[in-house]
């Protein structure tokens, strides 16, 4: 898998990851939705022989599906990637390169190979169970900040596990 590939895999996943916090969101200096916390992705490997991919990283993620901007950090506070996106472009920065798409869902598509609903992530955020084809969140603790969603369809299978913060 390309770097950008991988970057891509955990900028998606770290949106689903943000979809199922039971933790109200906080609102950004800008006035719109924010959340902060810890997410860990874990794509399967396609063909199942080689190893699985991970990824774990802090974040922050304001605004929703059609306006936003997700920031992903090192455990050290180090900025690995930020994403933002309107109705009409995404941009991704990353390792001093900045990359534009006409959408979030071309972005997406691009570097993971296949499109997400944003819409149903920030409805997980929200408390929503909304069903989405080949997902399954489940948002039991959302009340404690915590959230799991898993992808079967389609492949790869993939897991999500997100943390929010919840002394901001």
């Amino acid at each position: 898998m390309a770097p950008i590939q991988r970057l891509g895999t955990a900028i998606l996943l770290a949106i689903v990851f943000l979809t199922g916090c039971a933790v109200p969101p906080k609102l950004s200096d800008s006035g719109q939705a924010a959340w902060h916390g810890r997410l860990a992705v874990r794509v399967e490997s396609t063909p199942p022989q080689e190893q699985p991919q991970s990824f774990a990283a802090g974040f922050e993620l304001s605004g929703n599906a059609q306006t936003g901007s997700l920031m992903l950090f090192t455990p050290l506070g180090n900025t690995v990637a930020s994403l933002s996106w309107t109705a009409q472009t995404a941009t991704l920065f990353s390792k001093g390169e900045l990359r534009q798409f006409d959408s979030l869902d071309a972005l997406i598509k691009q570097t993971l190979g296949t499109e997400i609903p944003v819409a149903a992530l920030f409805a997980w955020l929200a408390g929503e169970n909304m069903q989405l084809a080949g997902w399954s969140a489940d948002l039991s603790q959302h009340d404690k900040g915590r959230i799991s969603a898993r992808r079967s369809q389609p492949q790869p299978q993939a897991e999500l596990r997100l943390v929010l913060d919840q002394n901001d």
